[in-house]
């Protein structure tokens, strides 16, 4: 019965503890998060590897070294829940041997005096050169057979066992769906350097015209040394933000490498570009029934739930009688000589008494444990209400950003455009073409941002609903996700 409480209760506690790990904080650093780290390099290659988004997701998913260790304690989980069924199956041991035995019958109590007693069976040439250090060989041949005929708390921490492997199932698919949302948003961070990078360098040539220009001019007496010193220093400016922007993207592309098992001396071609799609959502009402259906960590605190209950139903029959059989049949004879059969069958019929105070204590525990998990059941219903607004908000509030930013980079370059026009004609001096750029440029990242920042509220909202492993493509895209059907009960 131990046995069985010591397994079942480290199913439990490992679920518990595998859930409390998603929860930590995420910094970029797989020593502190193994999210951010993986257990199989993809081999260095020297041409440029294409990667999409599915690739890079798929990979996360074959190496990331979080989902290896979940898939590793669902397996633990399930092979737990196989030696507890052990505990309940029949036991069949067959056994055989032969052993020499050597026997001292003086310190057995026979005293040369007892060998008159003995007289009528052995003959009197023998009485007086009779051994007593007698020497035997036996051999032996036995099957022995246990059997747990009866045992109710036996069998509830088999079921609450079972529970809790499920419990490890619906981690490691809850793992899945955050290691896709860590990928999408390390690939879609590379996206977004790449377009800053390319603004930049755009901005450093339209620079390099200027300050070409504003030397010409210098050098032909129609503009002063101060129009000649402010496009070289705004070149250089630029020149700064090219370097930074080179640098970051170099590392954000490394960050995602690591967490999808790449070497980190891979070049990669990202394939995907990710435009505006505007994506239309439902109300809250059917995104939480669908979170009820479909989110993992939802469906695995239902499985501790079971557990804990059929804990406690397992402490309860803790009282009731355990009956078990046990029997054996096997030969045992000298060897060479005659054998015989033996046997045993017995059943047993074990009463607990005395061990009221054991048994209130662990239905205490139980009842303890079940309380807790049934509040963070309720405080995980209302953290899925809570996050799937803050999704739908953030989806909302994000698409507006989006379309502001981009009207803004449209006003930015017409400004442009039409200061530039006017320095050329000499109209004006090159500080309004200088803030026009600096303008541009500022439009321009907040609208690469904001359209990162609205693909990252999409796979938000697609995780918080639990369907992000299967539906982060259709979510991407745009338009109207279909609805995800389940066979799990919305609430328990």
């Amino acid at each position: 019965m131990r046995q069985w409480k010591r397994v079942a209760w480290g199913l439990l506690l490992g679920c518990l503890g595998a859930g409390a790990s998603q929860a930590q904080s995420n910094p970029h650093n797989s020593a502190s998060n193994s999210y951010y780290g993986s257990v199989q390099a993809v081999p260095y290659t020297p041409d440029v590897k294409r990667l999409s988004l599915d690739d890079a997701i798929q990979l996360g998913i074959e190496n990331n070294l979080a989902l290896t260790l979940a898939r590793e304690n669902q397996k633990s989980a399930e092979a737990q829940t196989a030696q507890t069924l052990n505990v309940l199956l029949p036991n069949i041991d067959v056994s055989g041997g032969t052993s020499f035995h050597q026997f001292n019958l003086q310190t057995q109590g026979f005293r040369p005096g007892l060998l008159s007693s003995f007289a009528a069976l052995v003959p009197p040439s023998q009485l007086a050169h009779f051994p007593f250090i007698v020497k035997t060989d036996v051999t032996q041949g036995q099957a022995s057979l246990s059997q747990t005929l009866f045992n109710w708390a036996g069998w509830d921490l088999y079921r609450a066992a079972k529970a809790s492997a499920k419990s490890a199932y619906y981690n490691a698919q809850s793992s899945r769906g955050l290691v896709v949302l860590n990928v999408g948003t390390a690939y879609f961070q590379v996206i977004a350097d790449q377009s800053q990078r390319d603004y930049a360098n755009a901005l450093l040539k339209s620079d390099e015209n200027m300050l070409y220009q504003a030397v010409e001019e210098h050098k032909a007496g129609t503009a002063a040394n101060l129009d000649e010193l402010r496009a070289r220093v705004q070149y250089q400016q630029q020149q700064q933000a090219v370097i930074a922007a080179e640098n970051n993207l170099e590392k954000d592309e490394i960050a995602l490498k690591r967490e999808i098992g790449m070497d980190p001396r891979q070049k990669i071609q990202l394939t995907e570009s990710v435009p505006f799609a505007d994506l239309n959502v439902k109300n809250i009402e059917d995104a939480r029934r669908q979170a009820y259906s479909s989110r993992q960590d939802y469906q695995s605190l239902l499985q501790q739930l079971r557990f804990a209950e059929l804990e406690r139903k397992a402490a309860t029959h803790e009282r009731y009688p355990t009956l078990s059989f046990k029997g054996n049949y096997g030969v045992t004879g000298i060897s060479g000589g005659p054998y015989h059969g033996t046997f045993v069958a017995a059943a047993t019929l074990s009463v607990p008494i005395f061990q009221e105070a054991k048994f209130r204590g662990d239905r205490d525990l139980a009842e303890a444990q079940l309380q807790n998990i049934r509040s963070q059941l309720a405080d995980l219903r209302n953290k899925i209400d809570q996050q799937l607004r803050d999704s739908l908000l953030d989806l909302q509030s994000a698409a507006d950003l989006v379309r502001v930013a981009r009207s803004n980079v449209d006003l930015a370059t017409t400004a442009l455009q039409q200061t530039t026009e006017r320095f050329q004609a000499g109209v004006d001096d090159s500080l309004p073409v200088v803030e026009a750029q600096s303008t541009l440029a500022q439009a321009q990242a907040r609208y690469v941002d904001s359209v990162r920042q609205y693909n990252l509220a999409k796979l938000g909202l697609a995780r918080n609903l639990g369907i992000i492993d299967t539906q982060y493509k259709t979510y991407l895209q745009g338009g109207t996700p279909a609805e995800i059907k389940s066979k799990r009960a919305a609430q328990p």
